[in-house]
């Protein structure tokens, strides 16, 4: 991540390197924690992480990685487990650090909803730290209970779960479709008998309470889970035939009253003011609980509400967790190496003495760049009271969250006399070409393009990561090594789908390799094969474009549909302007930055001939379209501009978006319909030039049913 910065400080190169750095880490941290139930960081450090690379991507829409924590719920599902899918999906939540964020998230609502001062009510309660589970019942009866998973699909620990004994298996007065979500924990006290007993018989003993409830209730033996002192506290629902409640707390009230065990702790709150106070009770609280908290949710309390607030892609807009703090601990830097990333960003990391904080051993942090260490920001204002940092420096490093941590301070008076400030390079450590930084950019960048073999292997690791090719088999160590192969180098996304042909005319074929055999030589060429039919936007995504996220890939897919349609555009933009420069334009969320690394990209001859080569090998899926036939705005193109008064822009985009329009953020000839507020100007002229439908907001709501 970038060290020092606030989200809002930021460049968008600077974005681009932090969401880079902390994807990688956060997929091996998923893995780790969702399914060998063996975290490598502490929950509220991985929430936090998540916290951080939201905040940046609602700053930076176009920059959003697929492999984001805003993307991801859980982790791939471990081998052994049946599989549920979910009726409603298990989302994360999103999370906040300080008390400045509960007021913001107060206003957030209230400006999402349109609502002015007065009272907004708010279930406040502690966040247990323990492992997910969702429990179906019908006509009263559990038939199964599921981990969260991926958030979609989860594993089948329904035996499991029976042997529980706050898991009731029958219901008395329940809806006829109940599931009930909650958390599967264990006690301090039930979790140091339970090392005990591990010791005496020589068994592996648990790192902490979560990792024994995690791995206890995923146990392919019910019996084993049985013998373990497993509790379930009820906190929420999915699908449900009928209400439970009005309410967010007369819901969590009513569980209760079917048998479930809910926290005591659970208070209604008028507001942050209450809300804050609450969280300091629990915070106090804490250590005598006897059990593992990380922190206290906040919860919309009335369910329309949370209705209409609805969701982001993995996280409800009406519920917040607030976590405890982070910890601080102080070291010695003892060395600053510079990585290169797939834009050529060259990123200087600091290399620390070892030190254990919050739990974690912490052997590095990030610095940034050159202006960090020099103790300025990207403005150039003073940080860290102006003092730069050196080789040989005893550091603050200070994690809230972050899988690479940062730097907070550097302690003067511990500095050894030959310590001399630090130079950044000017030239690529990886190829020797120039390191240049350009006007208003932060960050020094590789010219090496093509030659650099950095920036290729971080470009090829990107092109298989998950949220673009997602290619089973080959990861970032098989990318490596296949860049270095003399015999079968794969040096551009093309090379890939070669690989079985040059293959097979090897005499030293894979099989043939260290690690490798005819079955995982096989599989790897079939999971290449599977990979051959993309959508549009997963393919767009992974050419790692610069500004080009997967927010912005699919928005982009969405607009033109076909990858020729795209192409064909492309071509006609390049020269930025235009109808097909000024239909780019025109996508809600593209803004020129985007749009000129775009036609950039296609009108460079080599970069065109390399994306030219890898089509040739695919068979390019349409965009996916959201599904709503019987709706009157269903593939049209709308232009929101104006004041609305009875929703929020956000608001109205999200409902026209699900209703399967296209929001546009430009009059053009291809808008379909202008939803003209008071206040609107050139758009509503020019609407009215091109002979555009124009509603005001009264005849938008009652076009889509809403009045």
């Amino acid at each position: 991540m970038i060290a020092g910065c606030a989200p809002e400080d930021l460049t968008p190169a600077e974005a681009a390197q932090e969401l880079a750095r902390l994807a990688a880490a956060l997929d091996a941290a998923n893995l780790a924690y969702h399914q060998r139930d063996m975290p490598e960081i502490s929950d509220a450090d991985y929430d936090r992480l998540k916290q951080r690379n939201a905040r940046i991507e609602a700053l930076f829409p176009d920059l959003k990685r697929p492999d984001s924590p805003s993307d991801q719920v859980g982790a791939r599902l471990a081998e052994g487990f049946g599989k549920i899918t979910h009726a409603v999906r298990m989302l994360s939540l999103g999370n906040a650090f300080d008390d400045d964020e509960i007021t913001e998230f107060d206003d957030y609502i209230r400006k999402y909803l349109s609502l002015g001062a007065g009272g907004l009510a708010y279930t406040a309660e502690p966040k247990i730290d323990g492992l997910s589970l969702s429990l179906r019942y019908e006509q009263g009866i559990l038939v199964h209970a599921a981990t969260r998973g991926d958030g979609t699909v989860g594993e089948n620990v329904t035996e499991n779960a029976r042997t529980i004994a706050d898991i009731p298996v029958t219901l008395t007065g329940a809806p006829d479709i109940l599931e009930v979500r909650g958390e599967v924990y264990m006690s301090h006290a039930d979790f140091a008998a339970l090392n005990d007993r591990q010791a005496e018989t020589g068994a592996k003993l648990f790192a902490n309470p979560r990792n024994a409830a995690a791995g206890s209730l995923r146990q392919l033996d019910a019996a084993i889970t049985r013998a373990r002192p497993l509790r379930f506290y009820a906190y929420g629902w999915g699908a449900l035939s009928a209400p439970l409640s009005e309410t967010q707390m007369g819901s969590i009230t009513r569980l209760a009253s079917l048998g479930f065990v809910t926290n005591e702790l659970t208070r209604l709150c008028q507001g942050p003011d209450e809300m804050l106070e609450h969280y300091r009770a629990i915070e106090a609280r804490r250590a005598t609980l006897g059990y593992d908290i990380d922190g206290v949710v906040y919860k919309v309390n009335d369910l329309a509400l949370q209705a209409r607030l609805g969701f982001r892609s993995t996280t409800p807009r009406w519920a917040l967790a607030h976590k405890f703090p982070a910890e601080l601990a102080w070291t010695r830097l003892e060395g600053i190496d510079i990585q290169v990333g797939r834009t050529g960003a060259l990123s200087p990391v600091a290399r620390l003495l070892p030190v254990t904080v919050g739990g974690v051993v912490v052997s590095n942090a990030t610095l940034h760049n050159e202006d960090y260490i020099a103790g300025r920001d990207s403005r150039g204002q003073e940080i860290r009271d102006g003092k730069d940092i050196r080789i040989g420096d005893w550091v603050q490093v200070y994690r809230a969250g972050d899988v690479i941590p940062k730097i907070a301070d550097v302690d003067l008076g511990k500095r050894p006399p030959e310590a001399a400030a630090y130079t950044f390079p000017d030239t690529c450590p990886e190829c020797g070409s120039a390191a240049i930084r350009e006007e208003g950019d932060s960050v020094r960048r590789c010219t090496g393009g093509l030659i650099c073999p950095a920036q290729a292997v971080e470009k090829l690791k990107h092109f298989v990561s998950r949220g673009a090719f997602d290619i089973e088999g080959l990861g970032a160590k098989q990318v490596e090594m296949f860049y270095h192969d003399d015999l079968l180098p794969v040096r551009e996304p093309a090379d890939i789908f070669t690989l079985r042909d040059r293959d097979a005319a090897q005499l030293a074929r894979l099989k043939n390799r260290d690690g490798w055999g005819d079955r995982s030589a096989g599989n790897l060429f079939q999971a290449i094969d599977e990979k051959r039919k993309i959508p549009f936007e997963r393919l767009l995504f992974a050419l790692g474009l610069r500004h080009v996220g997967e927010a912005a890939s699919s928005l982009i897919a969405t607009h033109y549909g076909t990858w020729d349609n795209f192409v064909a555009a492309m071509d006609g933009a390049a020269a930025c302007e235009g109808p097909d420069w000024d239909d780019l334009l025109s996508i809600d969320g593209v803004g020129k930055v985007m749009a000129r690394a775009l036609v950039t990209a296609f009108a460079q001859q080599a970069e065109r001939a390399s994306i030219d080569r890898l089509v040739a090998h695919l068979d390019v899926q349409e965009a996916r379209r959201v599904q709503a036939d019987d709706s009157p705005v269903a593939g049209k193109t709308v232009v929101f501009t104006g004041t609305l008064e009875k929703m929020t822009r956000a608001e109205a985009k999200s409902r026209a978006e699900a209703m399967g329009a296209k929001v546009a953020g430009s009059v053009s000839a291809k808008t379909d319909i202008l939803v003209a507020g008071p206040g609107a100007g050139s758009k509503a002229k020019k609407a009215a030039e091109l002979g555009i439908e124009t509603l005001d907001e009264d005849g938008w709501l009652t076009l889509i049913g809403a009045t």
